[in-house]
């Protein structure tokens, strides 16, 4: 039973919420967020609340999926997301360079990724990247991308995490 879908999506004030066809516009004061919504739920504002209802139960994921994707909508227009990670490892460090965040992490040559629109990338440090912007999406889609660079290993837990993510240890071999 979904019970993520019938919870109420309050507006809070500044943010206004556009219907244009399937899509849906959601401006506040950190910008705008545009996405499209399957027809079958069906979504009613009332006031400063939203409401989504289903037809019947074989839209449960679809209803529970639409209702989270609208609600972080309207939280990255007035809070904004924020992702941290950090490189461990000797030698690994970040840089930013213009839009281009620059890792050394090991490999014979430095990796170079442009960040998409929309995405703020702060460098506090040499081991520390903070990404932040509207769209949770985008940025979970990028700090993977950037974790993917070189993701932590269990031996000797470097590469790139998350700041909240633990890394499970193995011991190595043991020589008898």
């Amino acid at each position: 039973m979904s019970r993520i879908g019938y919870k109420v999506i309050n507006i809070p004030e500044g943010v206004t919420v556009t219907k244009d066809g399937e899509n849906y516009t959601v401006k506040g004061p950190k910008g705008q967020l545009t996405r499209h919504f399957d027809p079958a739920i069906t979504i009613t504002q009332e006031g400063q609340e939203i409401k989504l209802d289903r037809p019947d139960d074989s839209y449960k994921a679809l209803h529970g999926t639409m209702r989270a994707n609208l609600n972080n909508m309207v939280l990255g227009v007035t809070e904004g997301y924020t992702k941290k990670l950090t490189l461990v490892g000797v030698g690994y460090r970040a840089q930013l360079q213009g839009k281009k965040l620059v890792l050394n992490v090991g490999y014979s040559h430095p990796v170079e990724m442009e960040a998409p629109e929309g995405v703020a990338i702060e460098v506090p440090s040499n081991t520390e990247i903070n990404l932040s912007g509207i769209s949770k999406q985008v940025i979970g889609e990028f700090a993977a991308k950037i974790r993917g660079v070189r993701p932590p290993e269990p031996y000797k837990g470097k590469g790139i995490r998350y700041v909240d993510e633990y890394v499970r240890r193995k011991e190595g071999k043991t020589g008898k």
